[in-house]
């Protein structure tokens, strides 16, 4: 596994997306179990994508206009779904004492399908990961398997780093209403933008 693979990897699992909001928002709101929680979803959330990519069905997406664009705008309107909820105290960012199973089960599936809900990462991948892969390599679909792998560990080990600080720092937010609002508010547009970004994107 090449150093260039390995960086290329860390700096786009560290790049800003719906994924690392969703565990940011998770960790202030709910606390270290929740941002675990999340950053776990966010993972999972990348598996149907890079079995798609490792398939050849995220070709489907790429060639067809009708399919790409029908699952991208289901992802819109669940971004758009998530700003309208954290505006209303409903959503990401919905304080809450204590993490129970059916919170962190509500958790998991929200984190899961942000991550699924977005066409592009199947292109992505498709794109990504062969430019990594010997063309005389004996065994590519194990070595495809192999950098799932360790994309789907930097992904998890990042996040749950952010959603750790975010929850470092619960305290201090929860006990400053005025902060707290401040965040819901800018979560939410941070949502409503990514939806924005989603909407205009082309194959």
């Amino acid at each position: 596994m090449s150093p260039e693979f390995l960086l290329t990897s860390l700096i786009i699992v560290a790049s800003p997306g719906t994924g690392v909001l969703y565990t940011l928002a998770a960790g202030l709101s709910r606390g270290r179990r929740a941002s675990i929680v999340a950053a776990f979803g966010c993972t999972i959330g990348i598996v149907p994508h890079l079995a798609a990519a490792i398939l050849g069905l995220a070709a489907l997406l790429h060639t067809s206009a009708l399919a790409f664009h029908a699952f991208k705008y289901l992802g819109v309107a669940y971004l758009l779904y998530m700003a309208w909820m954290t505006w209303r105290e409903r959503g990401a960012l919905r304080v809450e004492t204590e993490v129970d199973a059916r919170s962190a089960c509500q958790v998991t599936v929200n984190a899961v399908l942000i991550n699924i809900l977005n066409p592009k990462l199947s292109i992505f991948f498709l794109a990504f990961l062969p430019q990594f892969i010997a063309a005389n390599e004996p065994h590519p679909l194990a070595s495809m398997l192999e950098l799932s792998a360790v994309f789907m560990a930097m992904t998890f080990a990042i996040f749950a780093l952010y959603g750790l600080l975010a929850a470092a720092m619960r305290d201090h937010v929860l006990s400053r209403p005025r902060i707290l609002l401040w965040l819901r508010r800018s979560f939410a547009a941070a949502f409503v933008a990514l939806s924005a970004k989603l909407a205009l994107a082309d194959r």
